[in-house]
């Protein structure tokens, strides 16, 4: 790969040791020593970029954690990045995550140059529904609500009548004062959902390739095999996995709860990088990791975070047309709130 910036830029060197230095060690329990050369000279040339750009770093949960710990400036779930993505003032946000989540944050920031390192990062979720799907259920169920899942493109969300997301759903739900609703797509989500609330939730049949991957027999076996065990999962699993966890919610939930009750051992039963995330930062509780990897997130990589800062591109362009109608499903979920 080529840069733009000098090979001693780019090279570890005493100065990019010592400058590095305090940032390796929030992550020295999950970063190998080993492999910070290999990371180091592209963190503090990101961190240059940033600065020469007027740049902020928005990273989920589930990036690795040279980009979440080293790198990123904001960090959170699809919510709270949307929430921290009005309030900037920087000129360029790079969002280290997928598509939909960068076309989030162009919808709220409409003025600002919006960067998604690898525009072919996608999701599995969002590519089981078309706008032309929404349409045609709003003809099958006139007048009913249509609740959508933050995890869709900006055409479906300007199809739709409010966002969520796993954190807040219910609360989304029981917002709108009706008896049915529309919950689109994800349909674990929508279960889960239904089991909280005397909403009827109707569903469609969008799975997120990652979290469908779990099973109840996994689970089992994970307790079978370490004491003392805490599971807790995303409710986009399957339903028989939520009932075999001992708690559900979102990421934002699930990193709260860690740092809350403080485990002994626990087992998060979604992405695989937001153990790393969360064991970085603490030491008093061991993380079982079942490893299922989206790769979709992993197509982030500091590599294409430098190229995009140094290049300003790929950019995340929404049709004006479909940005004002989906730019008001999303304030009417931040609107609600968590």
């Amino acid at each position: 790969m080529m840069y733009s910036g000098s090979a001693a830029a780019l090279a570890y060197t005493p100065e990019v040791a010592e400058a590095t230095a305090p940032i390796f060690e929030r992550v020295a329990r999950v970063i190998p020593s080993i492999e910070w050369p290999i990371h180091a000279p592209l963190v503090a040339d990101i961190q240059r970029l940033k600065r020469e750009r007027n740049a902020i770093i928005l990273a989920h949960n589930y990036q690795t954690p040279e980009i979440y710990h080293c790198v990123a400036d904001i960090v959170g779930d699809s919510l709270a990045l949307a929430q921290r993505a009005v309030d900037t003032d920087a000129d360029v946000i790079v969002l280290a995550g997928v598509h939909f989540m960068a076309e989030t944050a162009k919808l709220l920031n409409p003025d600002k140059t919006v960067l998604i390192p690898d525009q072919d990062a996608g999701c599995s979720l969002a590519d089981s529904i078309t706008p032309e799907d929404v349409r045609a259920l709003r003809a099958s169920y006139p007048g009913v609500p249509v609740v959508t899942y933050v995890n869709t493109s900006a055409a479906v969300k300007a199809e739709t009548d409010i966002c969520c997301t796993s954190g807040n759903a219910v609360k989304v739900v029981e917002s709108l004062g009706v008896d049915r609703v529309l919950f689109l797509p994800d349909e674990y989500l929508a279960k889960y959902v239904a089991t909280q609330t005397k909403v009827k939730i109707i569903s469609w049949h969008g799975h997120c390739e990652v979290h469908e991957r779990f099973s109840a027999a996994e689970i089992q076996h994970y307790r079978e095999g370490f004491d003392n065990l805490v599971v807790i999962a995303h409710p986009e699993c399957p339903p028989e996995v939520i009932a075999a966890a001992d708690f559900a919610g979102s990421t934002a939930q699930m990193i709260d709860y860690v740092r809350s009750k403080r485990p002994r051992r626990v087992l998060m039963v979604t992405e695989c990088s937001m153990s790393d995330n969360v064991a970085a930062e603490i030491d008093d509780v061991e993380f079982v990791r079942p490893c299922n990897l989206c790769p979709h997130m992993k197509r982030i990589t500091l590599d294409k975070i430098h190229r995009s800062l140094e290049t300003l591109e790929p950019r995340v362009e929404v049709d004006p047309g479909v940005a004002e109608r989906a730019r008001r499903s999303v304030e009417r979920m931040l609107a609600v709130g968590r």
